[in-house]
């Protein structure tokens, strides 16, 4: 049984008052991933002619402390439990000094976005070091385009085996 907490799931409704149907999306990993002990979603996921294209935090404890970082992974349209491209990597981490040392260090945690009107253009709005607040200008495209380099599907089996 995969434990409660750690992992993103999705509940369904027929009415936004009752809830069921839970299905885990998106476990943490296992060992030494980046983000091996906790995942969890952010902003709403953004819908993409080929998915529904999720930015998400990992967390790595460390003996020191924990670090906080960013990954993509790609859901289908008509099934969005069901994830297409996880990324391997993380594609954002902390870096300069404001997402290195504040409140809790080595922190970048995704808050929000928008995207402009050229459908392409997001602004990513991310806590740094739990201290302040930032933002990250990119292209959705690009994230695709990392996501397709940097990732790999999931196969039912490879789930299964990294439940055990």
């Amino acid at each position: 049984m995969t434990p409660l907490g750690a992992h993103i799931w999705i509940s369904y409704s027929p009415d936004l008052r009752h809830w069921g149907n839970h299905k885990l999306m998106l476990e943490a990993r296992r060992g030494a991933w980046w983000d091996a002990n906790k995942i969890g979603m952010s902003p709403p996921p953004i819908e993409t002619s080929r998915g529904w294209l999720m930015i998400y935090h990992g967390v790595r404890r460390t003996p020191s402390s924990s670090i906080y970082r960013l990954g993509l992974a790609l859901f289908d349209l008509e099934q969005p439990e069901k994830c297409l491209i996880r990324g391997d990597s993380w594609m954002f981490a902390p870096e300069t000094e404001y997402e290195r040392h504040g409140d809790v260090q080595d922190v970048v945690f995704p808050c929000g976005y928008t995207v402009a009107a050229d459908g392409d253009t997001i602004d990513l709005y991310y806590g740094a070091a739990d201290s302040s607040i930032a933002l990250a200008r990119g292209s959705i495209r690009c994230l695709l385009t990392w996501l397709d380099a940097n990732g790999h599907s999931e196969s039912s089996h490879e789930r299964r085996q990294r439940r055990r």
